[in-house]
C-alpha cells in the first residue's frame, strides 16, 4: 500500500469538483486481456481484489486511491530479426534469389501475425491518487514518462484532466545547495545519508554520488566548493519519512519509518479494512509533506480560469 516514489501534479478546485465522477468514468476504461494480435492494451484494474466486479477506485476523505494497469507482449526484435533472417536465407537457398526489401517487410508482418498469440504477457500495475482538497495527483514512480502515460489514460477516461507539472518559484536545486553547504535546512527537515553533486557549467561535468556518507563532511562541502550543485539530496521530514529529493522534485526511494509503521499496527484485518487504514495513514502523512515542498519551494495550486 505504501508509495515508495512520488511524482506529483498539481490542479484547481474546479478539476477537483469534477473528479467526483472519477468511479463512473473509469468504469469504462478497465483493464482488458491483450488480444491475439495486440502487443499491448491499458486500462484501470480495482485497487483492491481482482475480480472484475470489484470497484476500480477507494475514497478516504478527499483523495480517492487507483490503479493505472497495463498488459504489453514480450516479443523482443531479436527473436523476430533471428526468424525473419532464416526465412529469408530458406527463399535464397531454395529459390536461388534475392529478396526485396518489400518482400521482407511483408515476411515480418506475417510473422508478427504468427509470434504474438505465442507471446508472453508482462502485467504492470501503477498506484496513484487524487487529493481533492489539496488539488494533487500522486503517482506511485519516479519515471516522468510513466507518470505521463499513466496521466493520460486518467484524461482519455474523464475526457480531460488539466493536471500540470510542477512549476516551482524556488530553484530546488539552488535551495537545496544552500541547505546542504549551510546546514540551514526548514524546521522539522534533517539531512540523510545521500546526494548526487553535478558540475552544472558543462553538460559532461563531473558528478559525485555519494551513499552512506555523513553529508556533513569535509568531502562533501569541498565538492561544493568546487561549484558542484545539488542535483539529489536525502532527507528525512520530522522523523517520520525519509525520501531523496530530485531537483526535478520528484520524490524517490520513500520510506515510512517505524514511528508511522507503529501506529498502523499488525492487527489480523480483512483485505477492505487493511486497505482503509492504510491509505488513510499513507494520504495523512503525504498531506503533510506535500504542504511543506508546497511551502519550501513555492509550488502553487493552478487558480480556476
Amino acid at each position: 500500500m505504501f508509495f515508495r516514489n512520488l511524482t506529483l501534479f498539481r490542479f484547481s478546485p474546479a478539476v477537483a469538483d469534477d473528479l467526483k465522477r472519477l468511479d463512473e468514468a473509469l468504469a469504462e476504461h478497465r483493464l482488458r486481456p491483450c488480444g491475439p494480435l495486440e502487443m499491448f492494451t491499458k486500462g484501470f484494474v480495482p485497487p483492491v481484489g481482482r475480480g472484475e466486479h470489484e470497484p476500480l477506485t477507494h475514497t478516504v476523505k478527499h483523495c480517492t486511491l487507483l490503479t493505472v494497469g497495463g498488459e504489453d507482449k514480450l516479443l523482443p526484435a531479436a527473436v523476430i530479426n533471428d526468424e525473419l533472417h532464416r526465412k529469408v536465407q530458406k527463399i535464397a537457398e531454395e529459390e536461388g534469389r534475392k529478396v526485396g526489401g518489400r518482400e521482407r517487410k511483408r515476411i515480418k508482418e506475417d510473422l508478427l501475425t504468427e509470434l504474438l498469440p505465442r507471446a508472453f504477457v508482462r502485467n504492470s500495475r501503477m498506484s496513484a491518487y487524487v487529493d481533492r482538497k489539496h488539488g494533487w495527483l500522486v503517482l506511485d514512480t519516479s519515471s516522468r514518462k510513466s507518470a505521463e502515460n499513466a496521466l493520460t489514460q486518467i484524461r482519455e477516461a474523464l475526457g480531460s484532466f488539466p493536471a500540470v507539472p510542477l512549476a516551482p518559484e524556488e530553484g530546488p536545486r539552488v535551495l537545496m545547495t544552500d541547505w546542504l553547504s549551510t546546514g540551514n535546512l526548514p524546521a522539522g527537515l534533517t539531512l540523510g545519508d545521500e546526494c548526487e553533486l553535478r558540475d552544472p557549467a558543462t553538460a559532461t561535468g563531473a558528478i559525485a554520488r555519494c551513499r552512506r556518507q555523513d553529508l556533513d563532511a569535509e568531502e562533501v562541502k569541498e565538492h561544493l566548493r568546487n561549484g558542484k550543485q545539488v542535483f539529489m539530496l536525502g532527507l528525512t521530514f520530522d522523523d517520520r519519512i525519509s525520501f531523496v529529493l530530485g531537483e526535478d522534485l520528484i520524490v524517490r526511494k520513500l520510506k515510512f519509518l517505524d514511528v508511522v509503521m507503529d501506529e498502523l499496527g499488525d492487527s489480523q484485518q480483512d483485505a477492505q479494512a487493511e486497505l482503509d487504514a492504510g491509505f488513510a495513514l499513507l494520504t495523512l502523512e503525504l498531506e503533510r509533506l506535500l504542504g511543506k515542498l508546497e511551502e519550501w519551494f513555492g509550488l502553487p495550486r493552478p487558480a480556476d480560469s
